[in-house]
């Protein structure tokens, strides 16, 4: 790493923790200033901030490695999340707003009562904010240190003196932060440079964000997007360059893979957006696609993207959030690192005796190998920084988000109000938060030390999710769902995920989790049945402060209103055509433009790719003011979302 190189990582680091200490008083007055930007959000902020938490560093790794074993269409299990966040965004933002609370944990005791609400509060609260939230961490963190290993040589920097006692202490605990041999000691050389890379980055993403909260991670959020953008732009144009140009990348596709890629990928296969020439496509997998944006533990926003949502300053402005993310992290990215991942496929041939399941692997560390070979000084500089830029914007707002549930769930309403029977000071609380970071950050580390073994949790987690999904969106649609519902989704998850785990192999998760979302779902229709709807009181209350869309008609008649007059069910139709259009622009968009820029295969149906791509670029124009008039313009219900 060069000079330059060296001074733009730095740069980047002044503002960071400059951008924190600006904010810090501020945040320090309460527990909305802190973890809600005090609910001040711009729209345009919030979407790129969300988009920057999710383009995480170790993400265009993945991407690279997808794309060469099971070519674009691999990339439709990220993909069809774009509908989740616009349900989040046309449906369900506002409510998010309204509930006027600091966490989704927050929210069981707003839409439900009693003690079911409270436990199940409890839960959510330590499951996402510590399990969940830790386990994400700890996988970032190990990607940060595989990214950070080729260029941050501090054994190189460093003098002798300094770095030799590190050596011997990280040889001593003996948890290697490098693969490869414990008994080479290049390994532990390895390993405390990747040491003192981790306590560098976090050092820096902790003091900024535990001293400014939500504010300076957004506004460092903002900063990190844009710069990761340029490099990667920067980083694609000089792959392709080297390719020949997109045109002769597409002939070279065809003539190096015409007996097969990677895996025995055909070159329609690599480069096919739809499954008429996906690989490996099942009815089963289309299936799971056609679902996966309502069974998976975010369907309504959950986490620190309804985070985002409750720190916008109006409702339009959390839609325009959930538009702004949507676009930016499906459409914009992904043009970005097709033409990238596939360049990179053709400028790094996989080793045809390399075995199958260490393919993937492979082609992930050819992502950081072309930023090594191809980039010159100052664009890597650029590049180096927009992929720790990437990591700090994904850790910082997970330190955030963790603390909020620590803070705002564990310590305040149980510790506090339950045991303590006393309410805290504001600034009590922004210090047990500004604490949390740390303990946070030390439980993400040990995770990370034992990455090899926890597989089997992340799926685990995986299926949790898919069947809890479809019961987090109803809780918001439906008036008669109750707290039972969500704690018997939990528990059959809980259970029926190990039973999965060992019925079916990872080749048939598409399987698993279509059977863990159908079980979760009857046992919480189940619930409902048994049970009953929750208190009416609690369910007044609820509606007149959230108005949320829907089937709440019996609520709205307790307040007085008509059925007609509430308009919940219309509301909703208004909210999910948006939704589906909005989707439509979102995906002819993706697929017409990076069918032009990769040349995928079109349908047979159709006489040429000009027509395919010209056809989708007409449809994704036709529908934009078609869900902007029925998301953002007046008409029905328009008054009821805004009071």
């Amino acid at each position: 790493m060069s000079t330059v190189d060296a001074l733009i990582v730095v740069a980047f680091i002044v503002y960071a923790v400059s951008v924190g200490l600006r904010h810090r008083r501020q945040a320090s007055k309460n527990l909305e200033e802190y973890f809600l930007a005090g609910r001040t959000l711009s729209g345009w902020k919030a979407g790129l901030s969300m988009a920057a938490t999710q383009f995480a560093a170790d993400t265009p790794l993945l991407v690279t490695g997808i794309v060469a074993v099971s070519g674009i269409f691999g990339l439709w299990q990220f993909w069809i999340f774009a509908v989740t966040f616009l349900l989040m965004g046309f449906v369900l933002a506002g409510a998010w707003r309204r509930a006027g609370v600091v966490t989704d944990a927050e929210l069981t005791e707003v839409r439900y009562g009693g003690a079911p609400a409270a436990v199940l509060r409890g839960v959510k609260a330590f499951y996402l904010g510590t399990i969940i939230n830790c386990v994400s961490l700890g996988w970032v963190l190990f990607a940060a240190a595989k990214i950070a290993e080729p260029f941050l040589l501090w054994d190189v920097w460093l003098p002798p003196g300094l770095f030799d006692p590190l050596i011997s202490v990280v040889e001593w605990v003996g948890l290697p932060l490098s693969i490869g041999d414990v008994n080479d000691p290049g390994v532990w050389i390895k390993t405390a440079n990747n040491f003192i890379s981790l306590v560098v980055i976090l050092a820096v993403t902790g003091l900024y964000s535990a001293t400014g909260g939500l504010r300076s991670v957004v506004a460092t959020d903002v900063v990190q997007i844009g710069i990761m953008f340029a490099g990667t732009l920067a980083f694609t144009t000089i792959v392709v360059s080297e390719t020949g140009g997109l045109g002769a990348m597409t002939d070279r596709v065809y003539d190096m893979f015409a007996t097969g890629g990677p895996g025995g990928i055909t070159p329609n296969e690599l480069l096919a957006f739809t499954p008429g020439h996906g690989k490996d496509v099942t009815l089963t997998l289309l299936s799971l696609l056609g679902l996966l944006w309502v069974i998976n533990s975010v369907s309504d926003g959950s986490g620190y993207l309804a985070q985002r949502s409750m720190a916008c300053r109006s409702d339009h402005d959390a839609k325009t959030a959930a538009v702004v993310f949507t676009f930016t992290q499906v459409v914009v990215r992904s043009l970005l690192w097709l033409p990238l991942g596939i360049g990179l496929l053709l400028l790094f041939p996989p080793d045809p005796a390399l075995p199958v399941e260490l393919l993937q692997g492979d082609r992930e560390a050819t992502y950081i190998r072309g930023m090594s070979e191809l980039l010159p000084p100052g664009l890597l500089g650029l590049m180096l920084t927009g992929m720790l830029a990437a990591l700090a914007s994904t850790v910082d707002t997970h330190l955030n988000w963790g603390a909020s549930y620590w803070t705002n769930d564990l310590y305040k309403r149980f510790v506090c109000q339950a045991w303590l029977k006393r309410e805290p000071s504001g600034r009590t609380l922004v210090w047990v938060a500004r604490g949390s970071n740390l303990v946070i950050l030390l439980i993400a580390l040990m995770i990370m030390t034992q990455l090899t073994s926890i597989n089997q949790a992340w799926q685990i987690n995986l299926l949790f999710g898919a069947g809890l999904g479809v019961v987090q969106v109803l809780r918001w649609l439906w008036w008669r769902m109750n707290a039972w519902a969500e704690i018997a989704a939990m528990v059959v998850s809980a259970a029926v995920a190990p039973i999965l785990l060992s019925a079916f192999g990872d080749e048939q998760q598409a399987l698993r989790l279509l059977l863990i979302a159908a079980a979760s779902t009857a046992a919480a229709l189940l619930a409902v049945w048994i049970k009953g709807p929750e208190d009416r009181a609690g369910l007044t209350e609820f509606y007149r402060r959230v108005r949320p869309v829907g089937f709440w008609g019996p609520i709205a008649v307790e307040l007085g209103e008509t059925v007609e007059a509430s308009a919940g069910p219309r509301r909703l139709g208004r909210a999910l055509g948006a939704m589906a259009l909005c989707s439509v622009t979102v995906f002819c968009l993706l697929i017409g433009i990076g069918t032009w820029l990769v040349g995928s295969p079109f349908p047979d149906w159709l006489p040429s790719r000009a027509v395919w791509v010209g056809t989708l670029l007409l449809v994704a124009v036709a529908c934009c003011p078609l869900w902007y008039r029925l998301g953002f313009g007046g008409g029905l219900g328009s008054k009821v979302l805004t009071d």
